[in-house]
Formats: structure tokens, sequence, C-alpha cells
């Protein structure tokens, strides 16, 4: 039996993300997101709606700041008290998961997508995606860049303008591009 291209990007395989299933999920995605980023501060109701809409799981307590992305929302689940400033951005063609008590500054992006190295390959326009996994307790800081495949460990700070391409381990500061542990906690 052959697998779907939808099958293929939630196995972690090669897939092509033109398919029309995918094309679709985007769609009514980026839709949900434009009714997201244009509602009044003030409309936390129907924000909550949208993003319970959207996402796969969610805590009881969580606040995105507008302008908020992703390309297809049921690859993501976020734990209680979970808040991220402005500009939020997750490709999440792979699942991205973030703990309880998560903070994430503005401009910051979470990337599952990869394409090939190989140009060949990659001019074909196909691409595959891995998880990204964020702990308790993370601080993440504004203009953060966080790679495919990426775990960061409970009570982790990344300090602001990192990019970040290997795994963190729990209770440490990282900084730099590439990010690298500053610090034990």
């Amino acid at each position: 039996m052959t697998k779907s291209e939808k099958e293929k990007m939630l196995n972690g395989e090669m897939y092509s993300p033109f398919a029309e299933v995918l094309a679709k999920d985007r769609e009514k995605c980026k839709t949900l997101c434009c009714e997201y980023n244009s509602l009044r501060p003030d409309s936390l109701i129907e924000k909550y709606e949208i993003i319970r809409k959207l996402f796969k799981n969610t805590g009881d307590t969580f606040t995105i700041e507008p302008n908020f992305w992703c390309d297809y929302g049921y690859n993501i689940s976020i734990g209680d008290n979970f808040y991220s400033n402005h500009n939020l951005t997750i490709l999440d063609c792979a699942e991205v998961t973030f703990g309880d008590n998560v903070f994430i500054g503005p401009n910051t992006a979470f990337y599952t997508a990869e394409h090939p190295i190989d140009a060949k390959t990659r001019n074909e326009g196909i691409e595959f995606a891995n998880p990204i996994k964020v702990g308790d307790n993370v601080w993440i800081g504004g203009s953060v860049t966080v790679l495919s495949g990426v775990t960061i460990g409970d009570n982790s700070v990344i300090a602001a303008g990192a990019v970040v391409t290997k795994n963190v381990p729990e209770d440490c500061v990282v900084a730099g591009c590439p990010a690298k542990i500053v610090k034990r906690l």
C-alpha cells in the first residue's frame, strides 16, 4: 500500500508539500491564523477557540500575542501557562511540543521542515521534517530560531538571537549562532 504525502510527512519521510491534501490543510490553517491575528486584544474567548481548533493539544491557560503563523496547527501541542510574545512562527510539518510554563520572546521561529542538501533532489520540491520538543519551565528569548529535530531540556534558557541547531540539555543557558552552552543552572 502506498503512503500518502501526508503520512510520509508525519512519519519524517521525504514528501511533497504540494500534495493537494497538504495544500488544503495549510490553507485552512492560514485562514484560522489570519482570523486570529485580526481579533481585537479583548477577544480572549475567540482567541482560545481558534487556537484550540488549530492545535493538537493545549493547556488550560495560554497567551499567544499576534501575529502568529503556523503551517498546519494539528502538529502543535502546548502545555499549561504557555506565553508567546508577538510574531511567533511555527512551521509544524512535524510535531512541535511545548511543556508547561514555557515563555517565548518576540520574533521567534520553530522550523521542523528541512530540504535535501543535494541540489538535484531539492529542486524536485520534496522535503522532510523532524519534531521539535521544548520541556517544562523553558524561557526562550526574542529572535531565537529553533531548527528541525531539536529537543530543549527542562528549566533551560535560550538567549535572545540564538540559533538552536542541536539538543539543549536541561538546566542550562545557551547563546550564540550556533547556540552553545554558556552556563549550567
